[in-house]
């Protein structure tokens, strides 16, 4: 029996976040529509139309863990209620989050284990890996500045207080062959910015670990156009943040447990 999938976000009060959450979704359908109908030409097993019907119908649907109208859990019993009567017996959550924070190490288990107390034995809700996991997400990076001319380059995260949050992120920069920044601890941006500005750095990218454009990264634009006005001897180029793409559809879907 094939799974239903649950892509849970954070949640936001920008729309970008979720259009892309959706773009996502729709992505993963149609991938998973493609399976279904290979899976009945090629199976002995399935020999009516009706067999086809079933299998091209997969059920991907987005939740938010906040900024919602339910609680993360309300949400993952409703779309158990969706997915029973579309004949799913099994439920996998993803986190699409690019670091192991209190959200994926805390708050998103507890709101899984409040919905499977609730849907009890009908269905069985997995909770997968979070994105942040998948070990090919460094090359996602890599492909976006391929073509970027910079001689230096920053990996700009959020960043968080937490013991040992900041180690994912210092590994993906060193196999970057960048330097770190965070938005809301140090080293900061201009740090950073300064340090490679001193060492002769003059075109520099800044690279930014968030999966969709919103609030945060409009605000990381409007500070790098600060900066370029403070550093006027360096090019600093923001790159986009990863986005909603084939490619990033293929990671979460090397997420799922078939």
């Amino acid at each position: 029996m094939p799974s239903a999938y649950l892509l849970v976000s954070h949640g936001s009060r920008d729309p970008r976040p979720q259009i892309a959450m959706e773009e996502l979704a729709k992505l993963i359908y149609q991938h998973q529509e493609r399976i279904a109908a290979n899976n009945f030409y090629n199976s002995n097993r399935l020999k009516s139309r009706s067999s086809l019907a079933y299998l091209a119908k997969p059920l991907v649907e987005t939740a938010c863990l906040e900024l919602s109208s339910l609680p993360l859990h309300q949400q993952i019993v409703e779309f158990s209620d969706r997915a029973l009567v579309e004949g799913y017996d099994r439920l996998q959550v993803v986190p699409l989050f690019l670091l192991a924070g209190v959200h994926v190490t805390e708050d998103i288990p507890q709101e899984v284990d409040r919905a499977t107390a609730i849907v009890g034995q009908k269905l069985s809700i997995d909770l997968r890996s979070h994105l942040g996991t998948h070990p090919n997400l460094m090359r996602l990076l890599a492909s976006q500045r391929a073509t970027n001319t910079a001689d230096a380059s920053i990996l700009l995260a959020h960043g968080s207080r937490r013991p040992g949050a900041k180690v994912a992120v210092e590994r993906i920069a060193k196999e970057l062959g960048a330097s770190v920044a965070y938005w809301a601890i140090p080293p900061k941006l201009a740090t950073r910015v300064q340090e490679l500005v001193d060492i002769g750095r003059q075109r520099i990218a800044i690279v930014p670990y968030f999966l969709f454009a919103g609030g945060i990264t409009d605000a990381i634009a409007s500070h790098v156009t600060e900066l370029s006005h403070r550093f006027p001897s360096a090019h600093l180029q923001l790159l986009e943040p990863i986005g909603a793409s084939a490619e990033l559809a293929n990671l979460i879907m090397d997420l799922f447990e078939e």
